[in-house]
């Protein structure tokens, strides 16, 4: 399954990323990038292939481990983007951070930002991709090995719903667990436009998805965009996929940014952008 992310991965990068990049930042080429919650690493691969400068930021050593079974030349540094020590850790600066598919499932959304911001040069941008909390499939129960996760929706049914369903399907405690959290932290579009705005991040452009740009390579279907209905598009966007723009002055003052809250939950231990 790990080398079937890795290629996924790498194909994703070659097919839509690069072009996607090459189009809408200029002198991307030439650029330092990021990327956050790498996973198996494949776009740092396909960067490497075209002799682009990257670095990877990854939790979970396992995947570290596979991403250097292909490629043991990738600069990739084990550790959590929420972790005080991260941005000295990191000790360095890029033109471009790319995030996708993580956001969701931390907790401390605000310190994240906080990091990315501290992390990017002047001016410098951000990818960044999500599933609305409250789209079909935000509860990320695609993951499964039961028939829920066929069920468009099941994150938003009660928790104690969920917990007999998964018992009486088969599914995996951790994955019913999953289910749950993200109930609970994942992100809608609304809370990211304006955590996005409160730490200082124009939005250069964004995008919603019926059908996101990696289901051509994941499961063969043609990309989709979604109309930007207020409401609507909460729960019909499957992904909305984002490039920020570093602001040279963030907001004058606290009081300034709106507050966005998220239930108190704790991390889960694994991005998912595979």
């Amino acid at each position: 399954m790990a080398a079937k992310h890795f290629v996924e991965q790498r194909k994703h990068a070659e097919t839509y990323l690069i072009p996607y990049f090459e189009r809408h930042c200029p002198g991307f080429r030439s650029y330092r990038i990021l990327d956050v919650g790498c996973a198996e690493a494949g776009f740092l691969d396909a960067l490497h292939a075209s002799n682009i400068q990257g670095m990877g930021l990854e939790l979970e050593a396992q995947r570290i481990a596979t991403s250097r079974n292909f490629n043991p030349g990738l600069e990739i540094l084990e550790g959590d983007i929420t972790d005080p020590l991260i941005v000295s850790r990191i000790n360095n600066t890029f033109d471009l951070i790319v995030i996708r598919d993580v956001i969701e499932h931390i907790q401390d959304k605000g310190t994240v930002f906080q990091h990315l911001r501290a992390l990017l040069r002047s001016e410098g941008f951000i990818y960044i991709t999500f599933p609305p909390r409250s789209s079909p499939f935000g509860g990320h129960q695609q993951n499964g090995r039961s028939l829920l996760k066929y069920v468009p929706y099941l994150h938003l049914l009660p928790s104690s719903f969920i917990s007999a369903a998964g018992r009486i399907a088969g599914e995996h405690p951790d994955t019913v667990g999953s289910i749950i959290l993200q109930k609970h932290i994942g992100l809608s579009i609304r809370q990211f436009e304006d955590l996005a705005a409160a730490h200082g991040f124009q939005m250069f452009l964004k995008e919603l998805f019926l059908f996101r740009p990696v289901f051509s390579v994941r499961y063969g279907l043609p990309t989709k965009l979604m109309p930007e209905v207020p409401g609507v598009r909460e729960y019909l966007t499957l992904g909305c996929e984002c490039l920020l723009r570093k602001l040279e002055q963030p907001p004058s003052s606290p009081g300034t940014s709106p507050r966005v809250e998220f239930s108190s939950a704790t991390r889960l231990t694994e991005s998912d952008q595979a």
